[in-house]
């Protein structure tokens, strides 16, 4: 696959699915505050994945609605970690700090690429993001600082959302090529950057980062192989665009 589209897809198939999963917490919230939070945020990452979707438009591909909505699980480029289910509270929001930590980095770093579509959509939304992870690390440090029933939930949600995370990651072959040729830093300077934000971060709370070098990288993602939970919500989200895909909502 063509670099540019490798990378656009990776970045808009995240974007999109963790957008509807996020959704999910409309009503469901702990609190009024967190259920308006993480349905703004919802609305911001299906705005981003519109926006790339675009680009990948101008690049040839199918239109953004028919990208979206019309491929199946193997067809998605989105790493496992975004298409797993909301679970409880403390599992989302370890979702929401490890992910959006990464894609606010890379947003920045994308602002300096050398595909100038994709940098300047980068600038655009780099900006949104920095809330996101603003967002993350108030809760993060609230609950990993409160009681001792929160810690500990807290920190079992961290050890088994860790290996997830690290499947953000997942090279695939177009990997050299998008380094040398400046569409992005690549995604091992990503993680060092990556785990460096999330160290401090958790560093002003009780919880620990699990050891990586224990923590096997769940990967497969990047390369279209996904969870049994990503084809339900495909099947969800694309249920009214099905009933008429011509129709102009």
């Amino acid at each position: 696959m063509d670099p540019k589209l490798d990378l656009l897809y990776r970045l808009a198939d995240d974007q999109l699915i963790l957008g509807h999963r996020n959704s999910e917490w409309n009503g469901l919230g702990p609190i009024l505050e967190e259920d308006i939070a993480f349905s703004s945020m919802a609305q911001d990452k299906l705005g981003h994945s519109l926006q790339l979707y675009g680009l990948l438009h101008e690049l040839g591909e199918a239109e953004p609605d028919t990208v979206a909505f019309t491929r199946n699980a193997p067809q998605f480029h989105c790493c496992q970690l975004v298409e797993l289910p909301i679970g409880e509270y403390d599992f989302s929001l370890t979702r929401h700090f490890l992910f959006d930590h990464a894609e606010l980095l890379r947003f920045q770093a994308l602002a300096d690429s050398s595909y100038e579509p994709l940098a300047q959509v980068a600038r655009k939304l780099r900006g949104e993001l920095k809330y996101h992870a603003l967002h993350a690390n108030t809760w993060m440090k609230r609950l990993g600082t409160a009681t001792d029933e929160a810690i500990e939930r807290m920190q079992a949600a961290l050890n088994f959302t860790l290996p997830y995370a690290l499947g953000i990651f997942e090279k695939t072959d177009a990997e050299a090529e998008i380094i040398s040729s400046g569409l992005f830093i690549g995604e091992d300077e990503l993680q060092s950057r990556w785990l460096e934000s999330i160290t401090k971060v958790l560093g002003q709370t009780a919880l620990t980062l699990p050891d990586l070098a224990t923590a096997t990288p769940v990967f497969g993602g990047r390369h279209g192989q996904h969870t049994e939970h990503l084809q339900p919500l495909l099947d969800e989200m694309a249920e009214v665009f099905r009933l008429d895909p011509t129709a102009d909502w």
